[in-house]
């Protein structure tokens, strides 16, 4: 996990939607696997506005005995000084979704990596989850192009795959050398986004472009990526001339192969997994692209925001991005949206779209995530015993905290809860493990 990453209406049963709402949710229901850590069975139809703004109000009339033990607890956890002044916080059941506690809920934070959560749903839903990138090559006037498709997931085993095609095709023509050339005229010259310090190219991600391999941070993964495919070209026997450099293919050129990535699902997974900046970034404009948009932090931005409030209904109150991976200090997002954008994934009307944002939380104590034992997740007495009984979306920037995910409370019910935490002057590490904390109550934990 990188170091640095990183009020909604509520659709409830009893109101009718509008017409023009009825056919923005024309999506067709999937069943729900009844597995430990899977999505609730069922989600409320069509949502009023609630607002709740205090810890105060969590206990208060309509909340079942269960459910006002977990307010109460939180009430308690929630005044531990490592989260400071600046905190927003929700807890949803998501079969109803009466709020049980919420904190300062409306109040927008720099959400970190929960801004990823919109990005996955903005992509899976433009774009579909059985969608694939395609890297190409083509050949003319003695030159090889290597085509950027915006595939994060290409590795120097796939780059062996067109060298072989494209040498075989080389040695058949009769040829003594070629040139290589990268084309990655898919996205625009790099550029840093609002809120991006310009140290956030050494270590947390590359400028982004259309092609790269192995997921390598770089200043440039194209021409690096040109390398790679270069050196499996020479260790097929073709002599390449010169240097790798960059161009545009022409459209005369001819098609020697092409590489199809893994389904966006699974770029998707990994990317909430590991919370992966270089995906979100990528996946935020080939989201853009597939809706007609320009390849920039503008254009896919905005993607988000019309998919999020025109698509499922949710409130673009407060809500302000700049990029795609949360790494931006001029995002702001409240805890009750970020919670609204997870709640979709729990409607079985959404579930075969969003399944892989389900699949994709990291779950407490699961090594190789960002919630890993590797990480100091999960590892206090106030949250041990929910190891396994949490998956959320972390998100770090300096200065912000955040965690938001679901859980099955201990009424067998699944709960959504986001909590976010800005400024707190407490070590960072004591400030997650009190995030931790609170999921674990919301599942039902209370040492």
């Amino acid at each position: 996990m990188s170091s640095a990453t990183s009020s909604t209406g509520r659709h409830r049963k009893a109101k009718p939607m509008s017409l023009a709402v009825r056919r923005a949710f024309i999506v067709a229901a999937v069943p729900v696997t009844g597995a430990l850590l899977s999505a609730p069975s069922a989600l409320a139809a069509d949502k009023s506005t609630k607002t709740t703004t205090t810890a105060q109000s969590a206990a208060a009339d309509g909340l079942d005995p269960a459910e006002r033990r977990i307010a109460e607890n939180l009430n308690t956890r929630a005044q531990n000084p490592s989260l400071g002044d600046t905190f927003s916080g929700i807890v949803l059941d998501s079969a109803s979704d009466k709020v049980i506690w919420g904190h300062d809920a409306d109040t927008a934070l720099m959400p970190a990596s929960n801004a990823k959560l919109a990005t996955a749903t903005a992509a899976l839903t433009v774009l579909g989850p059985e969608h694939r990138f395609t890297t190409r090559v083509v050949y003319g006037d003695g030159t090889l192009t290597l085509i950027g498709g915006g595939d994060r997931m290409l590795t120097t085993a796939d780059l062996t795959e067109l060298a072989k095609t494209a040498a075989a095709g080389v040695k058949l023509g009769g040829l003594g050398s070629v040139k290589v050339r990268v084309d990655d005229s898919l996205f625009p010259e790099p550029t840093l986004a609002t809120g991006w310090n310009d140290s956030y190219y050494d270590d947390q991600v590359s400028p982004v472009r259309s092609l790269v391999v192995d997921g390598k941070l770089s200043a440039d993964t194209s021409i690096d990526a040109g390398k790679v495919f270069a050196q499996q070209l020479a260790d097929q026997g073709v002599t390449v001339d010169g240097e790798v450099t960059r161009g545009t293919a022409s459209a005369t050129d001819v098609p020697v192969g092409q590489h199809l990535s893994p389904k966006l699902s699974e770029t998707i997974k990994k990317m909430l997994k590991t919370s992966d900046n270089d995906i979100a970034e990528t996946v935020l404009r080939m989201t853009a692209l597939g809706a007609g948009r320009p390849a920039t932090y503008e254009g896919g931005t905005a993607v988000v925001r019309d998919v999020l409030s025109h698509r499922y209904g949710v409130s673009m109150t407060n809500f302000e991005i700049h990029d795609g991976s949360g790494l931006s200090r001029a995002d702001r997002i409240p805890a009750r949206t970020v919670a609204d954008i997870l709640d979709l994934v729990t409607d079985p009307r959404y579930r075969g779209l969003l399944r892989s944002i389900d699949e994709g939380l990291p779950v407490a104590g699961e090594a190789g995530s960002t919630l890993g034992p590797e990480w100091g997740r999960f590892d206090t007495p106030d949250s041990q015993c929910a190891v396994n009984q949490v998956k959320a979306k972390t998100g770090t920037l300096t200065g912000a905290i955040a965690l938001s995910g679901l859980t099955k409370a201990e009424d067998g019910r699944w709960k959504v809860f986001s909590f976010i935490e800005n400024q707190s002057s407490a070590d960072p590490a004591a400030t997650k493990d009190t995030l931790d904390g609170l999921a674990a109550t919301v599942n039902g934990c209370w040492a």
